[in-house]
């Protein structure tokens, strides 16, 4: 990573020192680590392979987007893994990179996976600045491992390490978070996903299973942390703390059944919308929707904190369009406070101003479009450590596109454990819209009447805050 030019940014090294200063003196002993399971880490911001178990009960891997499954040990009949909490750099899509806190080495931290009625203990070893702990969110266990700091458990303190231990009692998707300082350390990205399997693999089978968090970010253009205390306005919204076009492609064969699991840990609702098929809900974070009680849709809402998988056969060949349906949070950042310029001449506009404002971005002349055209022909300066609003390309140009927008790309074909993107999906001839080049009627539009024209109303804004 390149050193940042803007004296409110810090070095990778500066980073890391400052991060770990607090805990030099208490950092758990390596003597006593020995006992513990080994700490697996990882970096890369690509989807990784399932997980596949060879010990324990067996089960149907997910494959989280964008991320991996931490591995476990089993011993003397409990499967114990090691959770370490700790600053890591998550590269939010291609040219952008940002300090946030995780666990294992990534934000959101790896996704566990366990077997319904397994005995499972979890070492949290705090390698934060400050205190933290761990709430199992949606599951059911003893009061004093449900992680709430103060209330049922001490907080851990930076340096130490704390065990959990409880019996994955119930089937279903869930997701773990602090409890301890919550919106400093959620907003900073410190979260992850849980699947607890049905002990029967058959129960519920489907061919591809995927899984990621939604979670949201502040981070000002050229700037590397997030602002922690942003409760509605934020300018990044990832699934898995990535944003288009770094989110990975949704990668499964024609006709397969495909179950899709959503969690939402942003600070607003999230209606997941899907192009090109149908699907049903089939589980929520209480459980497994029975049959009877579905129905099919395109887009399902999600709530915070609450989890949705959803389930669909992918029969139709193709690269499906799978964003939030809000468009705002299909854009990168900077798009707050941009002022609507349609219709105003812009030539060398955003290269004058940004001589004297860096991080200023205008509005295109006739519409934001025109901001992924300029992006994608390498003209639009941009601030250090920030993406455009809209960008990534296809094979037909510009994709006006950002935040939380992948693609479910469906193939004919593929290996068992193939989730390569295919690249392009080749249209059959005549199945690609096209430009009519005929001759366009005239507009018809109804006879003036006679009748009184509306009554033009004009509201005169308060000033002040004096109604507040």
């Amino acid at each position: 990573m390149d050193t940042p030019k803007s004296t409110k940014n810090i070095t990778r090294r500066d980073f890391f020192k400052l991060a770990g200063a607090s805990i030099a003196l208490t950092a758990v002993n390596k003597v006593a680590l020995a006992a513990l399971p080994e700490i697996v880490t990882a970096e890369k911001a690509n989807t990784q392979a399932p997980l596949h178990p060879d010990n324990g009960r067996p089960y149907n891997p997910v494959v989280t987007l964008n991320g991996w499954s931490l591995p476990w040990r089993m011993r003397n009949g409990v499967k114990e893994f090691h959770l370490v909490a700790e600053p890591v750099i998550r590269e939010m899509a291609p040219g952008m990179k940002a300090h946030l806190w995780g666990y294992n080495g990534q934000s959101p931290g790896p996704t566990i996976e366990v077997v319904e009625g397994d005995r499972v203990r979890i070492f949290v070893t705090n390698r934060l600045p400050e205190k933290t702990s761990v709430h199992w969110h949606g599951q059911r266990l003893p009061n004093g491992m449900d992680g709430v700091s103060g209330l049922t458990q001490p907080a851990i303190p930076p340096g130490k390490t704390y065990v959990y231990e409880f019996e994955a009692k119930r089937a279903g998707t869930f997701m773990y978070h602090p409890h301890a300082d919550e919106m400093t350390q959620m907003a900073m990205g410190l979260m992850g996903s849980w699947v607890t399997h049905p002990k029967n693999p058959k129960f519920m089978q489907v061919d591809r299973d995927f899984i990621f968090l939604l979670n949201a970010y502040d981070i000002e253009p050229g700037s590397y942390t997030p602002k922690t205390n942003t409760m509605l306005d934020f300018n990044l919204w990832t699934f898995n703390s990535r944003v288009f076009p770094g989110i990975d492609p949704l990668v499964v064969n024609k006709n397969h059944k495909v179950r899709i699991r959503v969690g939402n840990l942003t600070m607003t609702n999230h209606p997941i919308h899907l192009h090109g098929h149908e699907f049903q809900v089939t589980g929520t974070d209480g459980g497994w929707v029975p049959p009877s009680a579905r129905w099919p849709e395109v887009t399902t809402d999600i709530a915070v904190g609450q989890m949705r998988a959803i389930e669909f056969i992918a029969d139709e060949l193709g690269d499906w369009a799978f964003h939030c349906h809000k468009s705002h949070h299909t854009m990168n950042a900077m798009g707050h406070d941009v002022p609507n310029m349609i219709g105003v001449k812009q030539h060398n506009l955003v290269k004058k101003v940004g001589d004297l404002l860096p991080d200023y971005m205008a509005m295109g002349e006739t519409g934001m479009a025109e901001m992924s055209e300029m992006a994608s022909m390498m003209e639009m300066p941009l601030p250090e450590n920030t993406l455009p609003m809209m960008t990534g390309t296809g094979q037909y140009g510009a994709i006006d596109m950002g935040g939380m927008f992948t693609t479910l790309k469906v193939r004919e074909g593929l290996a068992k454990n193939d989730y390569q993107d295919p690249g392009p999906y080749q249209h059959p001839k005549g199945s690609v819209a096209y430009e009519y080049v005929g001759e366009v009627p005239a507009v018809t539009r109804p006879p003036a009447t006679d009748e009184q024209s509306a009554v033009e109303v004009q509201v005169r804004k308060p000033s002040g805050h004096s109604g507040h």
